[in-house]
């Protein structure tokens, strides 16, 4: 575990310039912003901005949320950006209609979407050899399937021992009708359909400077 700790530490620490590349993408988009349509905007934010977020929110699944807030401040002006609003209004409402999820919620919709693969038996050997469905002595209804609670499994590094404790609390926290999804598309859809009402809630009540 301290080896786990200190990995965690380690990669929270690779973030320095990665996010001055992003702050420097929202820097040079808001140059050109009064030259972009609303559609080009939201076109050019998520490919110079979004996909370096992701790269960055990967890899700090499971540390507390100060290490996740620098980046939350770099995707809420990219979400004013979007619709040319001024810096302190608040962005819930362009998440909403964008469909952005917040970081916290970005980490956990790609964390479950593998473990969605696992549980099914389409993710690989190793994914699956790091979470063991439990099932329930009981169902509590024979109309509804009763979708399976994970037990962890010990991995044999840092990042895979992260996976088997992350995904198991993750999943099973989960709504019943997400966990049963028949396809991954399916899946894929209830679980941000959730994030986005759980996640953009919890934005609503916080306040960010940037």
């Amino acid at each position: 575990m301290h080896g786990l700790h200190r990995s965690s530490l380690h990669r929270s620490s690779l973030h320095g310039p990665q996010q001055r590349a992003l702050i420097f993408a929202l820097y040079n988009i808001r140059r050109i912003r009064p030259f972009l349509t609303r559609i080009a905007a939201q076109l050019l934010v998520p490919a110079l901005v979004l996909s370096r977020l992701d790269y960055c929110s990967s890899l700090l699944a499971g540390l507390p949320a100060s290490a996740i807030k620098p980046l939350q401040r770099i995707q809420n002006p990219a979400a004013r950006l979007v619709f040319n609003l001024p810096k302190f209004s608040h962005v819930t409402p362009p998440f909403r209609d964008l469909h952005w999820l917040p970081v916290a919620a970005r980490i956990r919709f790609k964390t479950m979407v593998p473990t969605y693969k696992a549980v099914n038996g389409t993710a690989p050997t190793h994914l699956q050899a790091l979470v063991r469905p439990h099932a329930p002595a009981r169902t509590t209804s024979a109309r509804w399937p009763v979708p399976p609670s994970l037990r962890a499994s010990k991995g044999h590094t840092a990042e895979s021992q992260l996976f088997s404790v992350l995904a198991p609390l993750w999943w099973n926290d989960l709504p019943a009708d997400v966990r049963t999804a028949q396809s991954i598309t399916c899946f894929r859809k209830r679980l941000k359909t959730h994030l986005l009402r759980v996640h953009l809630d919890v934005l609503a009540t916080l306040k960010f400077c940037s």
